[in-house]
Order: C-alpha cells, then structure tokens, then sequence
C-alpha cells in the first residue's frame, strides 16, 4: 500500500478525478507540495497519459496556490524515477518545490544540482564531463 494512499481527501490542497495534491512530509521550502496520481504506480513511465495531463493539470493548479499563499521567486518541478534517481516511494509524485530569492547562494543549474558537482556548468572545470 502506498503512504500517499493512506491519507484521506481531506488532506488533499487540490484534487482531479485522477490525482490530488499533498503538502510534502519533509518539505524542502515553505509550500513544497506533491502532486500524485489516484492510481498506485511507480513512475511517470507508467502512468496512462490520462494521468500525465491529469497530473500536469494539477500542477498548474498547485501553483496557482502556492502563488497566492507564498508568493515565490520561482520553482522546481521533478520527478525522480527508480532508485537510481533518488526515488525512495515507489508511488509516482511530482515534486512542486516554490524557490525564494537566497534560498541558495547559487541556485544557477537547478534541477542538475541532483548529482552533486554537476549543476553549475559555468563554472570553470565543471564541463559536464563525467
């Protein structure tokens, strides 16, 4: 059984016929949000692509919230796939993570700072060779 599964609708922020929206357990900013499918599975990969738009719909919905209640500079929005990737709950769920102007000394890379070293390619040296 997945962990999302278990909570009720009434902790959902926003839900479609096909996925709802949570507030993420160990947020990394103020508003990080999950959004996740109604049906139990794995990856992006194996969502139907009703459920991708269902989920892609969500998000949109979610940032809309997140807008009006924390007002961030900018977002994050990922999906890690596998073990390999990070993925420690086996239930698809897209992170919607609201950035905030020095929330990091040097948030240039986003999203590539997953493999640590990697994400600022202007740097000198950090060619993104491996």
């Amino acid at each position: 059984m997945s962990v999302f599964l278990d909570r009720p609708p009434s902790a959902w922020l926003a839900s479609n016929p096909l996925a709802f929206a949570l507030a993420d357990g160990f947020p990394v900013s103020p508003g990080h949000t999950l959004v996740i499918p109604r049906r139990g599975v794995a990856t992006w990969f194996d969502a139907t692509r009703e459920e991708q738009h269902a989920l892609m719909d969500l998000v949109a919905e979610v940032k809309a919230l997140l807008d009006a209640q924390h007002r961030p500079d900018g977002y994050n929005i990922g999906v890690n796939v596998g073990a390999a990737a990070g993925q420690t709950v086996m239930h698809l769920h897209i992170h919607v993570i609201p950035r905030y102007n020095g929330d990091a000394p040097d948030p240039r890379g986003g999203v590539r700072h997953v493999i640590p070293g990697k994400g600022n390619y202007l740097v000198a040296g950090n060619d993104g060779e491996r």
